[in-house]
């Protein structure tokens, strides 16, 4: 009769600890739930606010990469980063109304934004990607890092200074980079750059509802 007692107590203090257990991981996945479905709110938040840069004269949304972009063209000549004396006027006035747009979004307290200015460079269509003389060296990332660069100081030289929760930062993706022009003809115009903006995820955690 005692075996049985002791049996029966080791049973209901291995259920027990087993539901105890049980409770404790359900606990754990729910707090984590609330904060995915805490996050996704936000984020959904900011791709609302973010629509207000979608005018056609100077950003469009880019659906296969998810990411907004300069809805002009500003080709540069070849091996050069100087911006084409055509293209500085459009790219203060775009300047100048992403930082309208960017001071609006202020409101959203502690989330930060990245605005990447990506430059690129354009392989000779003569010869096939991996060719010797298509090779992504550090002049070619150099090249298309200036080409960024241009941008930054011209809208620096024309008083553009963007709010301390937006972070700009340069790039050069040199002869690599998503959503490149492809073909013979068409290679031509990634002797360009993109301006991406999207909301800094980590910057996230800890902002209130």
């Amino acid at each position: 009769m005692t075996a049985l007692f002791l049996t029966m107590l080791v049973l209901f203090v291995l259920s027990y600890k087993l539901f105890q257990d049980k409770q404790a991981g359900l606990v754990s996945a729910n707090a984590q739930l609330k904060v995915q479905l805490k996050e996704k709110r936000k984020i959904d938040e900011i791709k609302e606010a973010l629509k207000r840069l979608e005018d056609p004269r100077y950003f469009v949304y880019n659906k296969d990469f998810k990411r907004y972009e300069l809805n002009f063209e500003v080709e540069f000549r070849p091996g050069r980063y100087e911006l084409p004396a055509e293209s500085r006027q459009p790219l203060i006035e775009a300047g100048r109304f992403l930082l309208q747009q960017m001071q609006s979004l202020k409101q959203q307290a502690g989330i930060q934004y990245l605005v990447l200015i990506e430059g690129r460079a354009a392989m000779d269509p003569r010869f096939p990607a991996d060719h010797p003389i298509n090779a992504d060296l550090q002049a070619v990332r150099q090249l298309s890092y200036n080409r960024a660069l241009a941008v930054i100081y011209l809208w620096r030289e024309a008083g553009i200074q963007f709010p301390r929760n937006v972070e700009l930062v340069p790039g050069g993706s040199g002869y690599r980079g998503a959503g490149r022009y492809t073909g013979f003809q068409r290679e031509q115009r990634n002797k360009r750059f993109i301006i991406q903006i999207q909301p800094k995820i980590g910057s996230l955690e800890g902002v209130n509802e």
